[in-house]
């Protein structure tokens, strides 16, 4: 009997540090099941890794994820589609780049935003940057290799990339604010490197 209460309680203890113990309000439980989603614990190669918050054109690379999740002020949960789940639990890891979406739920009273943030943990920095080649072909190749150029300095420079933060939605709406311009400049969560320069920032 003890050994079960034990287990319990360090299963709760498990929720309560990955932020899936938080009870949600009625507004978050609605919005995730309108999109299907559901709490979900992210590896922990994505959530100490620096991310990108431009799909196409970054010009700044971010501390780890994990420090962007302390930053918010409301409560926060990450979550996952279904389809996703499946694809995580049955990827072959002889199967090559791989990448996929998380929100980063904030529950704030009357406000739910999500995060959406692309985890692209699952494979090094040169396998993702030729992997993603495919679909930057309606980009033009000056463009495309002069980010791709910016992001294999910086991984010389000791500081890879292993996620994106691609959209950032409010009440299920999208917004149209880039999101490196939201996270700089509503969220005051400064970046750590220069990719148009070339060059790490000061803190």
């Amino acid at each position: 009997m003890r050994r079960i209460w034990f287990l319990h309680l360090a299963a709760f203890h498990l929720l309560v540090l990955s932020g899936l113990a938080w009870a949600a309000s009625e507004q978050a439980i609605k919005l995730r099941a309108d999109n299907g989603l559901s709490p979900f614990i992210p590896a922990q190669s994505f959530l100490s890794g620096n991310f990108v918050a431009d799909e196409v054109e970054p010009k700044f690379i971010f501390g780890k994820v994990n420090d962007f999740v302390k930053k918010q002020s409301c409560p926060t949960t990450w979550l996952i589609e279904e389809g996703e789940r499946k694809r995580i639990e049955n990827r072959n890891p002889q199967s090559g780049p791989a990448e996929f979406t998380l929100y980063l739920e904030t529950d704030c009273p009357g406000k739910i935003t999500y995060y959406v943030f692309v985890d692209r943990s699952q494979a090094n920095a040169a396998q993702w940057l030729e992997w993603r080649k495919q679909f930057h072909k309606s980009k033009t190749e000056p463009q495309y290799g002069a980010v791709k150029a910016a992001l294999e300095q910086a991984n010389v420079d000791g500081l890879s990339v292993d996620a994106e933060l691609r959209f950032v939605e409010v009440d299920g709406t999208l917004l149209v604010n880039r999101p490196e311009d939201i996270v700089i400049g509503e969220l005051k969560f400064l970046p750590i490197y220069d990719l148009k320069q070339g060059k790490a920032l000061a803190p």
